[in-house]
């Protein structure tokens, strides 16, 4: 199980782009994840490996999580990829396109032939139908794996299903991949908003994220940070709930009680680790936001 910390807003950055890669430096997001795949021309990538590799290695991120995202298994770059990529620093290694744990396996040998840490997680990209119904395998593959990530264009594509606001033809799909990493004490986030014109239409996609169960939202340009920020935060209602609920249990505890009342309603164990990780959460986020501030 990886590590409690903020994911609210997942920023793609293009590896080809070192202004992009240096500007992420003073961007509010909680992750970088800068890009090999998609988003670099097939001439590029070569030097955009080379300069992920140096901008990583000079450092100034801050809290902010780093994660690559390389060519997948079996591409002309995946091998180049790994072994730059592996004991290069970043706290993630992202894995488009995973279909089964074999993938994942795969990529976690090579990791260690290249001298990744132990500590480097494996983030895994679910784009297809194969994925999907193995998404359990997938995230219990290896014990780096720390995330699922949906990749809803490729998902739609790969279903023959139609682009709707609401994403009802893919809900099965969001809802089966969220069970899997939450069973396997993984991250989950969702997939990006391609229109950068709907201000509105992206803050209720992050809102049905947060219903959903995400952890947070991949982004594709820093315009969206704030609202991705502010729909996967705890609110102030749930953070006072969260106080009183710990404030509560300790007191109780105290007490030599196990259980007690907030609000006339009865707390268990459940609450006061739920309460725990929202005052955990909260707390990271102000100290990334003071630093950024600082």
């Amino acid at each position: 199980m990886q590590m409690e910390r903020p994911r609210r807003s997942a920023l793609y950055m293009p590896g080809s782009n070192d202004r992009a890669l240096d500007k992420a430096r003073a961007l509010p997001c909680d992750v970088v994840i800068m890009d090999l795949e998609d988003g670099v021309a097939d001439e590029a990538k070569d030097q955009a490996r080379s300069q992920i590799v140096a901008e990583i290695g000079k450092g100034g991120y801050g809290r902010r999580e780093l994660a690559v995202r390389i060519n997948g298994v079996g591409s002309a770059w995946f091998e180049d990829d790994i072994a730059a990529i592996g004991p290069c620093g970043t706290h993630a290694l992202q894995l488009p396109k995973v279909d089964g744990p074999d993938t994942v396996r795969a990529a976690a040998e090579a990791l260690d032939d290249a001298g990744a840490p132990g500590g480097m997680a494996i983030w895994c990209m679910i784009e297809t139908a194969r994925g999907v119904l193995n998404a359990d395998a997938i995230a219990g593959a290896h014990p780096r794996v720390g995330a699922l990530l949906i990749g809803g264009a490729d998902l739609t594509k790969d279903l023959h299903a139609l682009h709707t606001p609401d994403r009802l033809p893919l809900l099965t799909s969001i809802q089966l991949v969220i069970l899997a990493a939450r069973a396997n004490g993984c991250c989950v986030l969702d997939s990006p908003f391609f229109d950068l014109s709907d201000d509105e239409g992206f803050r209720a996609a992050c809102r049905q994220g947060r219903e959903l169960g995400f952890d947070g939202k991949t982004l594709i340009h820093p315009k969206t940070i704030a609202d991705a920020n502010a729909a996967f935060a705890p609110t102030a209602g749930q953070l006072d709930w969260a106080r009183r609920i710990k404030a509560a249990h300790e007191a109780a505890l105290a007490q030599g009680q196990g259980v007690t009342l907030v609000d006339g309603k009865l707390v268990e164990g459940l609450h006061v680790a739920e309460a725990q990780r929202l005052v955990a959460l909260a707390e990271t986020i102000a100290a990334m936001e003071a630093e950024s501030a600082a």
